[in-house]
């Protein structure tokens, strides 16, 4: 970091805590496992095993208002061109509340509302018909998010079931399709440009297979591209925008495989979990903002403890996809070296996330978190009511969540080093007091401003994505080469890789 700024404090509390033990940061400020927490909603927030104290989350505090987050999160809401590389807006939350009075939120919140009312129509047409089976084709934002959201949601009996194909590869397709009768089976195509390769093959088997583009339905930010690709009925055809991300989209159309595998009213309470979330990251103050406390904590690990990678601890198997879903939500947004203004950052930025569902993750990679070289400060998120019937299980499940955080911080010390752990691994921990559409709806906003928030303290835009374009751009390029068209490859070793799958 430079010493000018905004961190030089910082800096100094970190050299000061660094010897610190989560511990004795408890024992150095009574009451600490309370006043380090937030309540919002159905979901409640724990930072006291964090390595700050109180003298440092205030210069966080005070580090946020010299960015002004707060007056960052007004533009954001209120539809301002905070994505500036490619001069839009970033209006995911009009999608699911009115929190501004600004003209341009308050068009894009109408639009939305009347998609949703054409989207539920068509839920309700297709539940009142003989169809059994949907598969829903997209990739990156137009399948991460709707396939996080119906895993964790789904009734364990229904009579639609919803299939996810996201991946190029032919056996993604092939698998899903064998347990299937097309003659009940319907497909959504989800893409914001509608080309997008993978969606494309993909959407291709899918037509082929369903006998015609009868049952095919679409949504994308290009309608008019969707329908002429497939021939499909404008009608079957629902809109999405530019001024949404596709890593922010599942609150949009793109939702549409959510509400047809959970109920269009349910996927009503999802939006209004989240907009409820909204409105707290919106009016709360910064010492009392769950997302804001979330962010500066992220920065506080990455940029003043060093550490690379941060993970996500899920202990409700229903979550097992969040780790997955918030790489790319984190990763592509935060993923930047450049400032605003084109310039280079000059600290890091994202650490690398990743994670698994617990218990089974305390039998993988667990042995590295508690004595590995490395700390990995992590999110740990369980649920304090569970849905099945076996209470045995969901006790010994929350007891594995509140034994692994309790050992990461405090640790046990031991003659034999082998078996010593030195703690002091941070985490937060939060809690939904069950798996509901509005819990699972203001966990994923709070993420989705967590970043933002980032964002702004780093000076970096979180709502563009060129990085993922060179390798689907040279791909595109070597296509025909693969196809044996003799196409002119520059590259020396892709050339000699070349020739090896030629040969074979």
């Amino acid at each position: 970091m430079t010493q000018n700024d905004g961190f030089d404090a910082l800096q100094s509390h970190a050299q000061r805590l660094r010897g610190a033990g989560i511990p004795d940061l408890l024992r150095d400020e009574p009451g600490r496992e309370h006043g380090y927490s937030v309540r919002v909603g159905p979901l409640y927030f724990n930072f006291a095993r964090q390595k700050y104290d109180r003298q440092a989350l205030q210069a966080l505090l005070e580090l946020a208002r010299s960015r002004d987050v707060a007056g960052a999160l007004q533009r954001l809401f209120r539809g301002e061109q905070v994505n500036v590389t490619e001069h839009r807006a970033a209006l995911h939350t009009a999608l699911r509340g009115e929190l501004t009075a600004a003209p341009v939120a308050q068009q894009a919140a109408a639009s939305a509302r009347e998609v949703r009312e054409r989207m539920r129509a068509l839920v309700e047409t297709i539940e009142n018909s003989d169809i059994t089976d949907v598969v829903s084709v997209g990739i990156g934002g137009s399948d991460l998010g709707p396939r996080l959201v119906v895993d964790a949601l789904r009734p364990l009996r229904s009579d639609l079931r919803v299939h996810f194909v996201s991946n190029v590869d032919g056996a993604a397709m092939q698998r899903t399709l064998a347990q299937l009768d097309p003659a009940r089976t319907a497909g959504v195509l989800i893409s914001k440009t509608f080309g997008t390769q993978e969606t494309l093959l993909n959407g291709r088997i899918l037509c082929d297979w369903l006998g015609g583009s009868e049952r095919l339905y679409a949504v994308s930010a290009n309608p008019e591209r969707a329908a002429q690709a497939f021939d499909i009925a404008p009608g079957r055809v629902l809109p999405m925008w530019d001024w949404v991300g596709g890593r922010y989209s599942l609150w949009s159309a793109v939702g549409f495989p959510i509400a047809l595998a959970i109920g269009a009213d349910r996927f009503e309470q999802l939006l209004a979990g989240a907009a409820d979330m909204d409105a707290h990251v919106l009016e709360a103050p910064a010492e009392g903002n769950a997302a804001v406390l979330h962010g500066l904590t992220e920065v506080w690990n990455r940029n003043l403890l060093g550490h690379a990678t941060h993970a996500v601890m899920t202990y409700d198997q229903r979550l097992a996809l969040l780790p997955a879903y918030l790489q790319q939500l984190v990763m592509e947004s935060l993923g930047k070296r450049v400032k605003l203004d084109g310039s280079p950052v000059d600290s890091d930025t994202v650490p690398v996330w990743w994670g698994g569902a617990g218990t089974d993750v305390q039998h993988s990679f667990f042995q590295a978190l508690h004595q590995g070289t490395s700390v990995v400060p992590a999110d740990f998120i369980g649920t304090v009511h569970n849905d099945d019937p076996y209470i045995e299980n969901h006790q010994a499940l929350l007891a594995n969540l509140l034994a692994q955080t309790e050992a990461l911080a405090n640790g046990q010390r031991s003659e034999d080093p082998h078996r010593s752990y030195p703690g002091g691994r941070p985490s937060t921990l939060i809690l939904l007091d069950a798996l509901t559409p509005e819990a699972l709806g203001a966990l994923i906003a709070l993420y989705e401003h967590s970043v933002y928030v980032q964002s702004v303290i780093w000076g970096i835009n979180a709502f563009d994505q060129f990085g993922v374009e060179l390798g689907k751009q040279l791909a595109s390029q070597l296509l025909p080469a693969l196809q044996g068209e003799g196409t002119a490859v520059a590259d020396p070793v892709t050339r000699a890789v070349l020739e090896q799958l030629q040969r074979r």
